[in-house]
C-alpha cells in the first residue's frame, strides 16, 4: 500500500515535467562557477571508463552523460528534472497548454497506467475511455515495469499517428482494445458560470501561458451575463500550480496596486526576490495586460476561495495571498504545501535543467513547504465527510521532499491507520454500480463545498467539517 500512496498523483498526459510545480522561465547565465570536486570527478571518470570497457555489452556515451545527469537532479528533490531534447519539448508544451497525445489526466496504480479522466473533446474522450481504467499495454509494449513518465511519451507522438491501448475495466471485468488517433490537445485552463442571479464559479484548473487572458474573457463574460455580482467563488481545488507569473498576475486582480502577493529565498540574489501585485512583476506572461480589462468590482466583490489537498505551488500562492490580505475566506481543505519554486535554465538549444532555487513565502511570511494553506472554514467533499482524502499524494509524502524552513512538526500517528480505513471504503464503493461511484461535478448543483461556499457569501449558515484537523509535516527519516 506504502508504494501506491508514493506514486499516486494527478498528471495532465503529457506534462512531463511533473504537475506540481511552479516554474519561473528563466534562463540565467552564471558568471561564477563552485570549486568542481577533482577526486569526485576523477571517481566518476573511472566509473564510466569501467563501464565503457567492461560492461557485457556496448553502451552509448550519449546515454551514459545524460542518465548521470538525470541521477543526479533527480536525487535533489521530487521536482528537479533534467530535460533532454524531447521532454524539453514537451515540457514547453505543457506551460502552453497544448500538446499532442491522446488526451487522458492519469495516474500510476499498482505499476499501471490508471485513467482519472478523459479530458473534455479529446479522442480519449471521444473513444469512451472512462475513470479507473487501467491501461496494460500500449501498442506493443507492457506497461507494467515503465515509470509513468515512460508510459506518457510512449502515448504522445505526431498528429494523426495511430496508439492501440489495452484497457482493462474493473467494474466491467474485461479486457479490451482501442485504436486511437492522436491529435493536439488543448487544454482548458478556465472555466466559470453564473451558479445563481448575483453569484459567480470561476475555475481555473492550471497555472498555464494563457490563463490570465483566459480568465479575463471569463470574468467579463460572466459580468455581461450578470453586472450585479454580488460574489464570487473562486475554485482551485486539485489544481496543481504551474507558471508563478501566471499566479502573481490573477492574484493582482483581486488586490490593491502594489501589494505583496508572494516573497521567494535561495541561495542566489535573482532567487531573493518580492513580488507585488503590479504588471513588472508578472512580465512575460500572454495576456499579462488583461488584467487592467477585468471589472473594477472584482478588487470588492465579496470572495470565497475553494481549495483540497491537490491545490497545490502556484494555487497556494494565490490562496496564501488572498488569505494574509484577507480578500477571501478560504473553505476547503488543507493544501498540497508545495513551497518551492523551479527556474527553468537553458544549457544549449534544446536541453534545459528544472531546478529548484529558492522557497516561498506568502505575504506574512508564511512557508507551506509540506504543510500547506489551513482553510478559514474547514469543509468535508460531501455531507458525509471526505472518506478518500487521506488517500491523496501532498508534499510531505514525497521521499526526498524539502523541509519547511520554518521547522519540523511531530508526526501524526494516525494517519495510516486512516488511509487503511479509507482503502477498505474505497474497496468497498468500487463493488457498487458505476453509476453510483461518480463523484458530483465541480461546479454543479450537486458540488457540496460549492454550495456551502454560496451560503458563506450570503451569511447564511455553513456545514463546517466535524472531521477534519490541520495536518503537520512528518519529520524526514534519515
Amino acid at each position: 500500500m506504502g508504494q501506491k500512496l508514493k506514486i499516486t498523483g494527478w498528471i495532465a498526459l503529457g506534462v512531463v515535467a511533473g504537475a506540481l510545480t511552479t516554474i519561473s522561465l528563466q534562463t540565467v547565465a552564471r558568471n561564477t562557477l563552485s570549486p568542481l570536486p577533482l577526486e569526485e570527478l576523477q571517481e566518476l571518470a573511472a566509473v564510466f571508463s569501467m563501464i565503457k570497457s567492461d560492461y557485457v555489452e556496448p553502451v552509448d556515451d550519449k546515454k551514459l552523460i545524460t542518465d548521470a545527469i538525470s541521477g543526479m537532479v533527480s536525487s535533489l528533490d521530487p521536482h528537479s528534472q533534467y530535460f533532454d531534447k524531447k521532454s524539453f519539448k514537451e515540457f514547453r508544451e505543457s506551460t502552453a497548454g497544448k500538446f499532442v497525445g491522446v488526451g487522458i489526466e492519469i495516474t500510476q496504480e499498482d505499476g499501471l497506467v490508471k485513467i482519472i479522466s478523459p479530458i473534455e473533446g479529446s479522442p480519449a474522450f471521444r473513444a469512451g475511455l472512462k475513470p479507473n481504467d487501467l491501461i496494460t499495454k500500449i501498442d506493443d509494449t507492457l506497461v507494467k515495469g515503465l515509470s509513468l513518465n515512460e508510459a506518457v511519451k510512449r502515448m504522445r507522438g505526431e498528429p494523426s499517428t495511430k496508439v492501440l491501448l489495452t484497457i482493462f475495466r474493473k467494474d466491467e471485468n474485461r479486457t479490451f482494445t482501442v485504436t486511437i488517433i492522436r491529435e493536439e490537445i488543448k487544454q482548458q485552463s478556465v472555466r466559470g458560470k453564473i451558479v445563481e442571479p448575483g453569484y459567480a464559479w470561476i475555475r481555473v484548473n492550471q497555472f498555464q501561458e494563457r490563463t490570465v487572458e483566459d480568465f479575463e474573457k471569463k470574468i467579463n463574460e460572466i459580468y455581461k451575463e450578470d453586472p450585479n455580482i454580488k460574489g464570487l467563488v473562486l475554485d482551485l481545488r486539485n489544481d496543481p500550480g504551474g507558471l508563478l507569473n501566471a499566479a502573481v498576475a490573477l492574484t493582482s486582480a483581486f488586490l490593491p496596486e502594489n501589494v505583496t502577493v508572494v516573497s521567494t529565498n535561495g541561495q542566489t540574489p535573482e532567487s531573493k526576490q518580492i513580488l507585488r501585485s503590479t504588471p513588472t512583476d508578472y512580465r512575460g506572461i500572454a495576456g499579462a495586460d488583461a488584467v487592467r480589462l477585468l471589472p473594477s468590482n472584482l478588487k470588492k466583490v465579496p470572495l470565497v476561495v475553494l481549495i483540497n489537498e491537490g491545490s497545490a505551488s502556484a494555487s497556494e500562492i494565490v490562496a496564501g495571498a488572498l488569505q494574509d490580505h484577507k480578500r477571501a475566506t478560504l473553505m476547503g481543505s488543507q493544501s498540497f504545501g508545495k513551497g518551492s519554486v523551479q527556474t527553468f535554465r537553458g544549457l544549449g538549444p534544446d536541453t534545459g535543467l528544472k531546478i529548484t532555487t529558492s522557497r516561498y513565502y506568502t505575504p506574512s511570511g508564511r512557508s507551506i513547504q509540506a504543510k500547506g494553506i489551513l482553510p478559514d472554514v474547514l469543509i468535508d467533499e460531501t455531507a458525509e465527510g471526505s472518506p478518500y482524502a487521506v488517500l491523496r499524494m501532498r508534499e510531505s509524502d514525497y521521499d526526498k521532499h524539502l523541509v519547511n524552513a520554518q521547522g519540523e512538526e511531530p508526526k501524526d500517528a494516525t494517519r495510516e491507520k486512516a488511509r487503511e480505513e479509507a482503502l477498505k471504503r474505497l474497496e468497498e464503493e468500487s463493488r457498487k454500480p458505476a453509476s453510483e461511484r461518480k463523484p458530483p461535478e465541480y461546479g454543479s448543483d450537486k458540488d457540496f463545498q460549492l454550495q456551502q461556499a454560496l451560503h458563506q457569501l450570503k451569511g447564511e449558515a455553513v456545514l463546517v467539517s466535524k472531521t477534519q484537523v490541520e495536518r503537520t509535516e512528518a519529520p524526514k527519516e534519515e
